[in-house]
């Protein structure tokens, strides 16, 4: 063969090398979005609680995203389907209905306890794992229902805690309050909250002078504050959302009523609320309520109040109840290493999980209600709202008489 020659050919093989397809590099696929249905009333008279609620998600979301996502699945990011319930337990099922559809491992969320009762009873048609943020009927985990996990407590235990304080606060005082008006919210919440109180106050030494109920929304609050007036109880005891508290509270303000010994409240909606605190100072101070909040001794409860606040909201005790039920979730998704949902049910069930912002300790859950949950009691002063109880981590002594 010539030179001539071999150069021609040299050069027609190195032409049909370079006309091949060149291989491609290995590249590890992408593992599959972990979807979580978050459920929150974010229209309605409830908005302001279902957004922050998911406020709280998504920054739990973000974090662990950030932190490598689900890594018993490959680091599988999670990915937020978010339903708007509303504000009444049919919008809450139709949103349990859409999920279903797009397949959602498990649930958060319902604020609401006609809410989460809905959508509980909706979730459990399709063995849908969900983890009720608020939701304080205890009707919510008393039907036997095996998707069901409560993380927050109800209001038995609730009320038992708020009354227990109450008894010790007024003794410390030389027990300068006797009567009281309970004052609460027509729906399930309120109107179990008011059998307890009814039932539980007279048995501590307290008379119930009324038993007061109004619908929500309520547009006026008048008829109400009169009869407080007519009435002249030592203690009110108001079972309420924000809205309506804060126009019975303001109304009182503008008549200028007041309790003997101060407002006491279980599980209020405005009461516990910096948004209260800073819009309506004067109206807002000595109040003492019993209910949800994060442990503020832990590290992490700053981070995410700082991460809430930085979006302009205030610090409501939605945003970390929700974000310590997303951790939840991701850390059964975690032991479950998979998305199957009787995996995570079953993860769900045998939770031992502490890595939450609550004043809780290790998550354990009996029949659906984490045993480990316990609430904190809470009073406006001097335009900040201080823990009074738990006495470990108490920040403030109670100014009690408050009027």
């Amino acid at each position: 063969m010539t030179k001539t020659m071999a150069g021609i050919r040299r050069r027609s093989l190195l032409a049909a090398s370079a006309a091949l397809p060149l291989a491609a590099p290995h590249v590890r696929a992408q593992p599959a979005a972990v979807k979580i249905g978050i459920i929150q009333p974010v229209t309605g008279a409830l908005a302001q609680d279902g957004e922050h609620g998911r406020l709280g998600a998504e920054i739990a979301i973000n974090e662990i995203n950030r932190g490598g996502g689900i890594k018993a699945l490959g680091g599988a990011q999670i990915q937020m389907v978010f339903g708007d319930a509303r504000s009444n337990p049919e919008g809450g099922v139709a949103e349990v209905e859409r999920m279903q559809g797009e397949g959602v491992a498990a649930i958060v969320g319902g604020f609401a306890s006609p809410i989460c009762l809905a959508t509980t009873q909706a979730a459990s048609r399709y063995d849908i794992p969900y983890i009720v943020d608020v939701g304080v009927s205890d009707q919510i985990v008393t039907r036997g229902l095996k998707n069901t996990f409560r993380f927050a407590p109800g209001f038995g235990t609730v009320t038992k805690t708020a009354l227990d304080n109450l008894v010790a606060i007024n003794e410390a005082a030389g027990k300068p309050a006797q009567t009281a008006v309970i004052v609460h919210e027509d729906g399930l919440f309120g109107s179990g909250m008011a059998r307890l109180l009814n039932t539980q106050l007279p048995e501590r030494g307290f008379r119930v002078l009324e038993t007061i109920a109004h619908p929500t929304p309520s547009r006026d609050m008048s008829n109400v504050a009169l009869r407080i007036r007519a009435l002249a109880p030592d203690l009110i005891i108001p079972s309420s959302y924000y809205g309506e508290f804060v126009l019975l509270a303001r109304t009182m303000q503008q008549q200028r009523i007041r309790p003997k010994v101060g407002v006491y409240a279980v599980l209020n909606g405005a009461a516990s609320n910096f948004r209260f605190v800073r819009e309506f100072p004067d109206a807002a101070n000595n109040i003492m309520d019993c209910n949800h909040w994060a442990d503020p001794r832990k590290p992490k409860s700053a981070e995410v109040r700082a991460a809430a606040e930085a979006t302009g909201r205030f610090w409501l005790y939605n945003i970390p109840l929700n974000y310590s039920c997303v951790r939840l979730l991701a850390d059964a998704i975690e032991r479950a290493g998979s998305t199957d949902r009787a995996r995570i049910t079953e993860a769900l069930a045998a939770s031992s999980f502490a890595d939450h912002i609550m004043p809780y300790g290790p998550t354990k859950f009996e029949n659906g209600q984490n045993m480990g949950a316990r609430p904190v009691n809470t009073q406006v002063q001097g335009g900040d709202i201080k823990l009074i109880f738990p006495r470990e981590f108490a920040d403030a002594q109670p100014v009690f008489p408050a009027a």
